[in-house]
């Protein structure tokens, strides 16, 4: 299945009907889901009809790529997307590179690659 973003969906919000349909699952499934993990928080009308925005379906293609795809259990599932969120404040924060430190790495992998291609050969 394609990884749907939020540059991709076009309305402000979505029935369940569409999400189903999206993610060609019963609606069933995404009340359940729903249930279970905190990050999917669709708003209710009037009605009690639940209202889907961009960033729930975000969050829906995460959870449905790992239990689905991954074939993670609920509570793996569950502990990867907090571990996935912790890991995206971090990328999004900005660091400095130390370009010395950074030589000094290539150089000493360097020589590990070196040794490791010279006891290669010898066996």
């Amino acid at each position: 299945m394609k990884e749907i973003t939020e540059k991709d969906l076009k309305k402000l919000y979505y029935s369940i009907g569409e999400v189903a349909e999206l993610f060609n699952v019963n609606t069933s499934l995404i009340r359940f889901w729903e249930k279970e993990f905190t990050i999917i928080q669709p708003k209710k009308n009037k009605k009690g009809n639940r209202l889907f925005t961009p960033k729930d379906i975000v969050n829906f293609n995460k959870i449905y790529h790992l239990v689905k795809t991954k074939g993670f259990t609920l509570d793996g599932a569950k502990k990867a997307l907090k571990t996935f969120d912790k890991d995206s404040e971090e990328e999004n924060k900005i660091q400095p590179i130390n370009n010395d430190i950074t030589d000094e790495i290539i150089i000493k992998l360097d020589k590990i690659k070196q040794r490791l291609l010279s006891l290669k050969t010898i066996k």
